[in-house]
């Protein structure tokens, strides 16, 4: 870890470099994560900011946080790292003020968030590049938390029984993850007709009478997972079938074509064509596709025209869906296309072959 936090500060203090600053102040989940190597900030588990800040220098770091959360920081997240908590008490706002001031002085600072009590400019989305290549380390954790995501959705998926309730398919996935260490920033379960009529199916108490999707967005150490799989009480209706055949092969063509050096935009355009190619031309017009993804669930998305290019060592998930099916996991982008950094295990597949390529993808399993 020291090695990685090293790396990762020399990114830091080139960019203040080229920015002409002399600080920046982080507080963004993804960003203090990032550079802790995957300590964390937050109380409310819905916040994108947290509740204290990281203050990078070109020559040291450390964190301010109020007296609630410092004892916590330092004894636990930050045990190990070097880096130093200042403490302030949470009641008195001028003495927040002060250790503020005596910490800023006259720096040329910039912050990822608004910041009570002090005016930064905002960091530029400039910034945000320094997460996307991902560190050996951080690679091998990834795998890890990938693995984990896939095994705890399967499972729950081929433990359902008939006429359960979104609500406990939800519960029980959840509870999978954080025996798992992980926080489940997204949780989707769909059933049946909601299954068909809704992209983002957030759980209800309705009963699952046929089939149903799980999907989720895991995280662990500031990484994110990304998993879909879908599951059947009764055998698949062959209309269903040819819908997933053609939503794993747009899929696959998407993995297969994630190299360095590609952009968003030119992946939209695989993705539309397979789509038309599998005969459901504007599917693509429903949802959107994925995009990179690593210390947010997506970083930047597949859009007409965008022109952010793929680099080697950045995660993806790409998402494509059909009504009714959808078929996703994490990927990394290699130089001879995306690598799955962690497949279907004890679940049916189907190998889709694209080009020079042939990946399998999860089928719907039949329970």
């Amino acid at each position: 870890m020291d090695q990685e936090r090293s790396y990762k500060h020399q990114l830091v203090a080139a960019y203040l470099e080229q920015h002409h600053l002399d600080a920046v102040l982080l507080s963004r989940r993804c960003n203090f994560s990032w550079y802790t190597c995957g300590a964390h900030n937050h109380v409310a588990e819905s916040a994108d900011v947290g509740s204290s800040w990281l203050l990078v220098r070109k020559d040291s770091a450390c964190v301010l946080a109020n007296n609630i959360e410092a004892t916590r920081l330092a004894g636990e997240e930050l045990r190990g790292s070097g880096i130093e908590v200042v403490e302030f008490p949470w009641s008195d706002a001028a003495e927040q003020r002060q250790a503020f001031t005596r910490l800023l002085g006259s720096a040329r600072l910039a912050a990822d968030a608004m910041v009570p009590l002090i005016d930064a400019p905002t960091l530029g989305t400039d910034f945000d590049r320094l997460r996307w290549v991902l560190t050996a380390g951080e690679i091998q954790r990834y795998r890890a938390l990938c693995n984990d995501t896939v095994s705890a959705v399967e499972s729950v998926a081929r433990s359902a029984k008939p006429l359960c309730r979104e609500w406990d398919l939800a519960a029980e996935l959840s509870a999978a993850l954080r025996r798992l260490g992980c926080l489940p920033w997204v949780l989707l379960v769909g059933g049946d007709e909601r299954l068909e009529q809704f992209r983002h199916p957030l759980p209800t108490d309705l009963k699952i009478h046929h089939r149903f999707m799980l999907a989720t967005c895991a995280e662990r150490g500031g990484l994110l997972a990304a998993c879909s799989r879908l599951a059947s009480f009764a055998n698949i209706p062959p209309e269903l079938a040819r819908k997933h055949q053609a939503v794993t092969n747009v899929d696959v063509a998407l993995i297969a074509s994630t190299r360095p050096g590609i952009t968003l935009g030119q992946l939209f355009i695989i993705a539309q064509e397979t789509y038309a190619a599998n005969g459901f031309p504007d599917q693509w017009r429903l949802h959107h596709q994925g995009g990179s993804c690593g210390y947010l669930p997506r970083e930047v998305k597949a859009a007409p025209g965008n022109a952010t290019t793929a680099l080697a060592d950045q995660a993806f998930a790409w998402n494509p869906s059909i009504r009714g099916t959808k078929s996703e996991d994490t990927i990394l982008c290699r130089p001879d296309g995306g690598q799955l950094l962690a497949g279907p295990t004890d679940w049916p597949t189907i190998t889709v072959r694209w080009r020079d390529h042939r990946i399998p993808r999860p089928d719907i399993l039949v329970l």
